[in-house]
């Protein structure tokens, strides 16, 4: 089983970004963590690093409801979705699968939501 799924888009590295944002959003998930990879790098190492960005994307209602039948079920939390150059006007997005994430958690109900989860990223990642 994979643990996440991937589309490659013949767009600008903040296009790309823009519209993965924007289809996230039509899914119900917000953004609640952007971490720019390339400029942390750079401050925190001096290395140069390709255009890579990690969002962390949450669907707040199913956030929720996850938390209530799994408290530690934070620790997963939010999922995130990369963006990464892979060549100039090639870009690369992968989410994670929910459900392969949180496949050793003994609790149907949890996978029930993950499966949720992991539908409307399909969705967003099937849009792009």
């Amino acid at each position: 089983m994979s643990y996440y799924f991937n589309k490659t888009l013949p767009l600008a590295f903040d296009a790309a970004v823009a519209k993965v944002i924007a289809k996230l959003k039509d899914e119900g998930f917000g953004i609640i963590t952007d971490v720019d990879v390339t400029t942390t790098l750079k401050a925190k190492l001096g290395v140069e690093f390709r255009p890579y960005r990690i969002l962390g994307a949450c669907n707040p209602a199913l956030a929720h409801q996850a938390l209530e039948l799994e408290d530690k079920v934070g620790t997963m939390l939010p999922c995130n979705v990369i963006v990464q150059q892979l060549s100039p006007g090639v870009v690369e997005v992968a989410a994670i699968d929910p459900v392969a994430s949180m496949a050793k958690i003994d609790n149907p109900l949890l996978l029930e939501k993950a499966g949720i989860v992991r539908g409307k990223l399909e969705k967003v990642i099937v849009s792009l």
